[in-house]
């Protein structure tokens, strides 16, 4: 895998050149502080490097007019004060005699990273660009942004390279107006945006950034906004709206090219945003988008304001562009009521629109579970900073929070295969370990004895495989990895209590196919127990749960994103196992995908045990995902069927009480 990252210093050079505090935070260090960060890091040496090109005046006109352009085009030549004059009269931007040259340099370098995405160069990338680009017009300056730089690489993306269907991620804390007024009648562009948006009280207070804003014409339902209606959301709320919203709206679209309008006011810190999503959050979506198109993800920088917290985010989007663990987040997963208000809006507004929303549907029915999912301490007090004295405090867990990344290290190996027999034929990335070890005779043994199919040779010897792999992972020297087996439900069971065992507190385990849980195991919330394709739907506990393997490509979606993601991410575990039992049902690429996705919730610890009779391809499409290339496609998007959806919305109805990231509207009655 490659990854592009383009910059050029030159950017740089426009500056506010007269007193203005609305636009006194766009300044040069917000790309000097990132680049420097990504230096520290050793991430710019990792990408490929592109210098940025200026966009041509035919470029620019594939979305502004010539009129806007010349105008641009003549701020080279005006004085200090003509060019306050001019600035003035547009909203919330200044100019500078670089102005025109730095623009030219943002949209371009936006093109370039279209453009080696698309042709093969690189598989993803990350444009470091200013002046930033979302709330640009045809013919209009706006916050901040003179060219839109993310609608012009789209165009080109249509134009030169004939893309068909395109996805743009505007995390932006602000709503990104102008790429909503360029598309909002284009079906071939699906534009998604949440923005601090407070009832329309909050820059740039449009009525068209609500929820039921949602396209014009041919382009109805393809335009989604998500309004943040109080401060303060964090990475719960995030990550809800990317699972309830985003991304079943994005897998029924099937886009060819995913583009993020990556503004970083939306992290903790930011005096604009005022949110409290920390760093990492950004890794976990950016993995999750690169599970589309293919992984071709062009993120280009927008907003982002307070220098450490933009730094960091940076960084944790190049991280997971270049297919390195997301460092597990933090504090407790529970989505704020806010939140959950907006995503229950904005999934109403645009049912009538996407078959995949309406699939997912919730039930009141009360919980029959007696206990509740420990919670983990949260990073920050919510409601975001109000005051000096509380934003100082944010800052304060800012800092905290950096300080814990940076103890999170990458394990030195990403990936490891341990088969139970050498298998020529299996073709692996050059960097994937085949690791030939076992652990000490003395441990097998000692867990061999709790199954006596495990006492026979060949799963005997796959047992220590399997030990000495797991404890790689324990330690810290082995990301994930994948084993054969040929007992994989008593092989299960011993991996489970070994690694309870052994330095994870907590185990979130998917067992597919003809494997139970056993009968013994502590119903303490210590292990999350999920069967697919189990005889019925059913939550046996809060820690139980069982559901049958949906038929059909958009119910197996459904049951991902809808109760699998929810359930993991809730659950926060340290390690997550995952067993192909007998008659599992799963195709390949469901396979990819479901072990792609699990890779984030618990900082991609992931195990995943195959039976032996398994293909040598499953097992190195396995890894691939595992190293971080995007799984293969899963093929046409067809409607869940009755049956599965009933006992999606049963299970929601049993669990969402004690699982709050599986809810998708606020209780009632609940302040």
């Amino acid at each position: 895998m490659r990854t592009a990252l383009v910059y050029h210093e030159e950017m740089t050079a426009a500056r506010l050149l007269w007193d203005d505090p609305e636009c006194e935070i766009e300044r040069p260090e917000r790309l000097t502080a990132a680049v420097e960060r990504l230096q520290q890091g050793g991430l710019e040496q990792r990408c490929l490097q592109l210098a940025a090109r200026e966009a041509s005046e035919a470029e620019l006109g594939l979305v502004h007019s010539p009129e806007y352009v010349s105008l641009l085009r003549g701020t080279q030549a005006l004085s200090t004060e003509e060019l306050q004059a001019l600035s003035g009269q547009y909203d919330a931007v200044y100019f500078h005699p670089s102005t025109f040259h730095c623009a030219r340099l943002a949209a371009g370098a936006a093109l370039q990273l279209v453009d080696a995405v698309l042709t093969g160069t690189a598989h993803n990338g990350l444009a470091l660009v200013r002046p930033p680009g979302h709330h640009s017009q045809r013919a209009a300056a706006n916050g901040f942004c003179v060219f839109n730089n993310v609608a012009i690489a789209a165009r080109h993306a249509q134009k030169r390279h004939g893309v068909r269907r395109i996805l743009i991620v505007d995390w932006d804390v602000h709503h990104g107006q102008g790429i909503q007024y360029i598309f909002e009648d284009d079906p071939s562009v699906l534009y998604f945006s949440w923005h601090r948006y407070e009832h329309g009280r909050f820059w740039p207070y449009l009525r068209e950034s609500d929820a039921d804003a949602v396209g014009l014409g041919p382009g109805r339902g393809f335009t989604v906004n998500l309004p943040w209606n109080q401060v303060g959301m964090g990475n719960a709320d995030y990550m809800a709206a990317f699972l309830h919203v985003l991304l079943p709206v994005a897998f029924e679209f099937d886009p060819e090219l995913v583009i993020i309008s990556a503004g970083f006011d939306s992290a903790i810190g930011d005096p604009e945003g005022q949110m409290q999503a920390t760093p990492e959050c950004f890794a976990h979506l950016t993995q999750l988008l690169q599970v589309l198109a293919g992984g071709r993800v062009c993120a280009v920088l927008e907003g982002g304001y307070h220098l450490e917290s933009l730094s960091q985010s940076v960084c944790m989007v190049v991280k997971a562009l270049l297919g390195d663990p997301a460092p597990p987040l933090l504090g407790p997963m529970v989505p704020q009521h806010s939140a959950l208000e907006s995503i229950q809006s904005v999934r109403a507004a645009q049912a009538p629109h996407w078959t995949s929303l309406w699939q997912q549907g919730s039930s009141p029915t009360p919980s029959l579970s007696t206990c509740s999912p420990e919670r983990r301490p949260s990073p920050v007090s919510p409601g975001g900073p109000q005051c000096k004295a509380a934003e100082a405090q944010t800052l304060a867990v800012l800092s905290s929070l950096l300080d814990q990344l940076h103890l999170c290290a990458t394990p030195p190996v990403r990936t490891a295969v341990a088969l139970t027999a050498p298998a020529a034929a299996l073709v692996l990335p050059p960097d994937v370990l085949r690791q030939e070890v076992s652990a000490p005779r003395e441990e097998t043994q000692a867990w061999a004895r709790l199954h006596e199919a495990l006492i026979q040779d060949t799963a005997f010897t796959a047992l220590g495989k399997v030990l000495h792999l797991l404890n790689g992972i324990l330690d810290g020297q082995v990301s994930s990895g994948i084993a054969t087996t040929p007992a994989a439900a008593p092989t299960l069971e011993v991996a489970l209590r070994h690694g309870l065992s052994h330095g994870a507190p907590r185990v979130f385990c998917v067992a597919l196919g003809q494997l139970d849980r056993p009968p013994d195991l502590a119903d303490d919330g210590r292990t999350l127990w999920l069967n697919i394709r189990g005889k019925e739907a059913a939550a046996l506990s809060t820690f139980h749960v069982s559901v049958p393997l949906p038929g059909t490509t958009g119910g197996f979606l459904s049951c991902i994103l809808a109760l699998v993601l929810p359930l993991a991410y809730g659950f926060q575990p340290d390690l997550v196992l995952v067993a192909l039992g007998p008659a599992h049902g799963l195709q390949d690429p469901q396979t990819a995908l479901l072990a792609a996705l699990l890779r984030g919730p618990a900082g991609g610890r992931v195990l995943v045990l195959v039976e032996q009779e398994s293909t040598c391809q499953l097992v190195g499409v396995l890894a691939r995902v595992l190293h971080g290339e995007p799984p293969p496609s899963l093929g046409p998007f067809s409607t869940a069927s009755p049956d599965d959806l009933q006992a999606l919305v049963h299970l929601r109805g049993q669990l969402e009480a004690q699982w709050e990231m599986l809810q998708v509207a606020a209780p009632s009655g609940v302040p």
